[in-house]
């Protein structure tokens, strides 16, 4: 659910208190908080802010763009560190970089490339998978 509109945005207090007291000064130096679930009002554009994600402070500059959302919108709580190994092994094969005049060699049990302008043919049946072995152990 939303906030009422009469209610105005929420801004901790203590963080527009650190935003008026750094406009007097000369040297703006970051702001830290805590307070994710503050909203970005148009008095901190251009302020620079440290905002805590649960470990540590993410740097951010406040744009015009920035602003009615969330300071916690801006500093991720969780990092992705990739999906299942095999997906990695799948990924590294496909992206590795071809050696020279392999382009010209098929792969085995590929088709072979029809001529520019020729026909289209029906598609080869595709051959089954070998199967795995088993470990008889």
């Amino acid at each position: 659910m939303s906030r009422g509109i009469w209610k105005g945005p929420f801004v901790h207090p203590s963080l527009l208190k650190k935003v008026d007291k750094q406009k007097e000064q000369s040297k703006k130096m970051p702001i830290k908080t805590w307070s994710r679930n503050s909203t970005i009002i148009p008095e901190f554009v251009a302020h620079s802010f440290l905002i805590h994600n649960g470990k540590g402070f993410i740097p951010i500059t406040i744009s015009e763009e920035m602003v009615g959302h969330k300071l916690g919108e801006f500093s991720p709580t969780r990092r992705f560190s990739g999906h299942t190994p095999a997906d990695k092994k799948a990924a590294a094969e496909g992206a590795a970089p071809a050696a020279p005049g392999a382009a010209a060699k098929a792969a085995p049990g590929a088709a072979p490339k029809a001529a520019p302008g020729a026909a289209p043919k029906a598609a080869p049946a595709a051959a089954k998978p070998a199967a795995p072995k088993k470990d008889t152990k």
